[in-house]
């Protein structure tokens, strides 16, 4: 079936063989919002009906993989967290209707992270089957260091991937994780040196698109059985609580206090 990419603006697709390379061009730190989320679900679909395309990479260029998100419409919340309550939860729910779409995407992916993957780009970095990593990357989900709720699904991904009392613990501090820790708890599969984990990622999906297309398509349907219908569950779920929390003083507290590079002294109220 021959098929045609649809133009985009924030990310690039190359094609190589049978391995297909989606890159985010928002550098240096690819933050997403529904916009970028949507063109990488139109890539992904696209790509998805092309016969001769295997296996997909999501890459990105710049310092970080994903820093994380813009809240959806392409602007960031003030140092005081201000931004319409209703407004906010209406471009969160489109944002994550447009994340699940990513988690229906017929064909394997990898993903080369070559930097920081914080909060929602932790999320995003859940989408493919894989992850290469190195040393410099990071991988946090720092929702809870600014008052808030962990999303993009990740409550179900990463307990699912690297054990639910890991999972906690990463949600419960926020803390930051190196490449080589990713690796060993599971949460990313490959460390190689920084400069190569674009191409180590290509290599990996040129393995998997030498395997017979059919069977690796059947096998991953299996194992990824009703995934996407459970991230729309979860992404209901987690939107709900967001709502609330981002109407708390101590979600106010937390963006003001990463944007002015110090401790959150949080009230719980």
């Amino acid at each position: 079936m021959s098929t045609t990419l649809p133009k985009f603006n924030d990310i690039a697709v190359s094609i190589d063989g049978h391995v297909a390379t989606v890159e985010m061009r928002r550098p240096p730190h690819n933050f997403f919002d529904m916009v970028l989320i949507k063109e990488i679900a139109e890539a992904f679909e696209a790509l998805d009906k092309m016969h001769d395309v295997r296996a997909l990479v999501l890459a990105a260029e710049g310092k970080s993989f994903c820093a994380g998100a813009n809240f959806g419409d392409g602007s960031k919340l003030d140092k005081d967290g201000n931004r319409p309550d209703e407004a906010t939860r209406t471009n969160s729910a489109h944002l994550y209707q447009e994340a699940v779409r990513l988690f229906r995407t017929n064909k394997p992916i990898v993903g080369a992270i070559q930097g920081p993957a914080i909060g929602g780009g932790l999320g995003l970095s859940l989408v493919p089957d894989f992850r290469v990593t190195c040393s410099e990357a990071r991988f946090a989900a720092n929702f809870t260091r600014l008052g808030f709720h962990p999303g993009f699904g990740l409550t179900h991904t990463l307990p699912a991937l690297i054990g639910a009392q890991k999972a906690s613990l990463m949600f419960y501090t926020g803390r930051r994780l190196t490449g080589d820790e990713a690796v060993k708890i599971g949460l990313a599969d490959i460390l190689v040196p920084l400069a190569d984990v674009r191409s180590a990622a290509q290599s990996l999906a040129a393995e998997i698109a030498e395997a017979a297309p059919l069977a690796v398509a059947a096998t991953r349907a299996t194992m990824r059985q009703g995934l996407a219908d459970r991230i729309k569950a979860q992404t209901d779920h987690e939107l709900a609580l967001q709502s609330d929390l981002r109407k708390s003083d101590d979600f106010k507290e937390g963006v003001k206090a990463s944007a002015e590079r110090r401790t959150p002294n949080f009230s719980g109220r």
